[in-house]
């Protein structure tokens, strides 16, 4: 019997940390939209290092997860003119994942010559990665 209690309180203290943990991530990553729109590469660096060293989640690991008006950071970034963000974004980003299809099923590359920003100097950066 008390082995199922320990087991139970051991159970309730993991969900309980993690959930607190998934709410300061949250906390964390609250103004990242609004950061990469003002084009402050400085504050996105220091973001995402803080992310890395508090949490341990890589720009991979939370990027999908992310939506500025229902767009991903990257196409945020070239709506916004964000050059400095956007390139920072795409140069962290992992190959695979640039040419992976983001949740409205487009690629970025598809989703770029699809609104016309083919000509954009984030778009070059893309192209030159993938």
């Amino acid at each position: 019997m008390l082995k199922i209690v320990k087991a139970s309180l051991f159970i309730a203290a993991t969900f309980g940390i993690s959930g607190m943990a998934q709410a300061n991530v949250n906390e964390a990553l609250a103004n990242i939209c609004t950061i990469v729109q003002a084009d402050d590469k400085g504050e996105l660096r220091k973001k995402m290092r803080v992310v890395e060293s508090d949490y341990r989640l890589k720009l991979k690991d939370y990027y999908s997860g992310i939506t500025c008006n229902g767009n991903s950071l990257i196409r945020t970034a070239m709506l916004s003119g964000a050059v400095e963000s956007g390139s920072l974004l795409v140069k962290k980003m992992p190959k695979s994942e640039l040419s992976a299809p983001e949740a409205d099923g487009k690629t970025l590359l598809a989703w770029i010559e699809e609104n016309g920003l083919s000509g954009s100097p984030i778009a070059e950066v893309v192209n030159n990665r993938i």
